[in-house]
């Protein structure tokens, strides 16, 4: 009995053990990386690291370039956005600043060019009267100015007796004598149908009539009844009121968008609410030679109401001429911040991260501005709170760390002319370089076992080359040292070598890309390299063959773009 009890008491203490590895155990509980008592790390979140604005609180790929986001720990910083050009926002500060986008569109600029001038009448239908002949006004049939008048109609009785004299010469003739009297009669100032009813004039009428030669209105008037007048004396000025014609100044920038037979809407403080409408007519040629400007015409009509014009005669007006240039990339204008020679906008790339944008303006139109460079079609721009925005952006910039150099080595005194077979050693260097920076990027480690074969002593007969009393760089040194290569069993060691080889080799070669008839290659960057190898700098450069698109040889396949190209005369980061 006794051996019994003592069997269950062993039996139950190993169902106890198996229970509590089962429920607590490390190996099968996600709860060990969160409360720490096994030694694992709490994860906070997760992050892109090409996208660190993009975070997530389980594993998964980034939203914008689908690699795979990156675990972020307890007691790390991770990744910071809110650094250079880059704001992050939350949810809550995005409500409270208002920001509001816009999308960057392709569509057309329209402008209101203002303009100033004077109305006037229409000059082709301006007429003044004057006297053919001595004589005497001897009754007005219009008397005062503002008088609406229709052509033909009498102005005034005139008394001459030269005129008298001839009328009735004319009604005694015939044939060809009546025929020449009648063309003296016009030139004494009787129209063809005064002439004609001169048969039928009572012999004892001693006045002619003076008529209106066009309809309009009586703009002046020279003389009164019972007046004596010599020829060529002014007697009336009619002006057709009826078409108005609206002139203003042109400068010479604002001639690429005026047009003939462009409308402009004209107003006048004489007339406050009532706007009129008409179309350039002409455009003086002349450019005045102090202002550089010239006049624009436009036509305007006049209507009659209540028995006068609505326009008056030489008032000044205000006219808006609207513009319609082609379809072009434009944004709000209220996106544009303009800060001296430099104007910048902040793109949304989702997430609440906002990117500060330098971008190239055009032509500026009412709501619209043209971007000739900077951004594309489709992107958003924000439109309301991006003052606020580029504050905190200048105070992030002010605030951040010094930027991590690419590598602890510089070059000095580098050469400034390179000799035949300095040339062609540098020329077999890059070859190897290149071919095992193109295997990594496959993420193809039998080639860049392969390919790094020959490195050691392409590098030996480089640094021989590159070695002289005159000239002395640094990093040949490191260079030899990386030139090591075997037979790597996994691709992150290949890497990790490959990157402390590359380091080496770009600052040796970058700066004899200046040198004098230096051979042609190519050095590419990747920003975040310290993601693909732990302890590595931030930035990592390496070669390639020259006018090859950069392929990442440190991430490979993960983030095979991730590269900016390195151009002439840059030697440090």
């Amino acid at each position: 009995m006794k051996n019994f009890i003592i069997v269950l008491i062993v039996i139950a203490a190993l169902a106890t053990g198996w229970f509590l590895r089962g429920n607590f155990g490390t190996g099968s509980s996600p709860g060990a990386a969160v409360d720490g008592s096994s030694g694992e790390r709490k994860v906070l979140y997760y992050q892109s690291a090409m996208h660190p604005w993009v975070k997530s609180d389980k594993p998964g790929r980034c939203t914008i370039c689908g690699m795979a986001l990156t675990p972020v720990y307890e007691g790390e910083k991770g990744l910071d956005v809110a650094g250079g050009d880059f704001v992050s926002l939350t949810q809550t500060q995005i409500q409270v600043l208002h920001v509001e986008t816009a999308e960057a569109k392709v569509q057309p600029l329209i402008r209101t060019l203002p303009v100033a001038g004077m109305i006037d009448d229409n000059a082709s239908r301006h007429r003044v009267l004057s006297a053919y002949i001595d004589g005497r006004v001897q009754k007005l049939n219009v008397n005062f100015m503002g008088a609406e008048v229709t052509e033909g109609q009498p102005l005034a009785e005139f008394y001459s007796p030269s005129l008298l004299q001839s009328e009735r010469e004319y009604r005694q003739l015939t044939g060809e004598l009546k025929k020449n009297t009648g063309l003296r009669l016009q030139q004494m100032g009787l129209t063809p149908t005064q002439i004609a009813e001169l048969d039928k004039k009572p012999g004892d009428a001693l006045t002619s009539q003076i008529l209106a030669p066009v309809s309009g209105t009586v703009v002046a008037q020279n003389v009164y009844e019972g007046q004596y007048v010599k020829e060529g004396d002014n007697l009336f000025e009619i002006a057709d009121f009826s078409t108005m014609w609206f002139q203003f100044l042109a400068y010479e920038q604002d001639m690429p968008w005026i047009q003939i037979g462009q409308s402009v809407t004209v107003t006048t403080p004489s007339l406050p609410g009532e706007t009129f409408e008409g179309k350039i007519t002409f455009i003086d040629p002349n450019f005045d030679e102090t202002t550089r400007s010239t006049k624009v015409r436009v036509e305007l009509a006049n209507p009659l109401v209540n028995g006068r014009r609505v326009l008056l005669h030489r008032l000044y007006a205000d006219g808006a001429l609207k513009v319609e240039a082609p379809d072009v990339l434009s944004v709000p204008r209220s996106a544009v911040i303009e800060t001296g020679p430099e104007a910048v906008v902040y793109v949304d790339r989702t997430e609440g991260a906002y990117e500060r944008t330098v971008v190239k303006l055009g032509r500026r139109g009412d709501k619209l501005m043209e971007i000739l460079t900077g951004i594309e079609a489709g992107d958003k721009v924000v439109t309301n709170g991006n003052l606020l925005i580029d504050g905190q952006a200048e105070m992030n910039r002010s605030f951040m760390s010094p930027v991590e150099p690419m590598a602890p080595m510089e070059t000095t005194a580098p050469l400034t002319k390179l000799s035949e077979p300095q040339k062609q050693a540098i020329v077999e260097f890059v070859k190897v370089a290149d071919a095992m920076a193109t295997a990594l990027a496959a993420d193809d480690l039998a080639a860049f076992n392969k390919t790094s074969e020959p490195a050691m002593e392409k590098t030996g007969s480089l640094v021989e080359e590159l070695r002289s009393p005159e000239t002395t760089l640094e990093s040949l040194d490191a260079l030899e040292e990386s030139r090591h290569f075997h037979g790597f069993d996994d691709i992150q060691s290949a890497r990790v070598a490959f990157h402390k080889f590359t380091l080496a080799a770009t600052a040796v070669l970058e700066p004899l890309r200046m040198a004098e008839g230096g051979p042609e290659f190519d050095v590419w960057e990747c920003a975040m390299v310290d993601q693909a190898i732990p302890g590595a700098p931030k930035k990592g450069r390496w070669l390639q063959a020259h006018g090859r698109e950069g392929q990442n040889p440190f991430f490979g396949a993960e983030m095979l773009d991730c590269a900016s190209e390195i151009k002439r005369g840059t030697v440090k980061p």
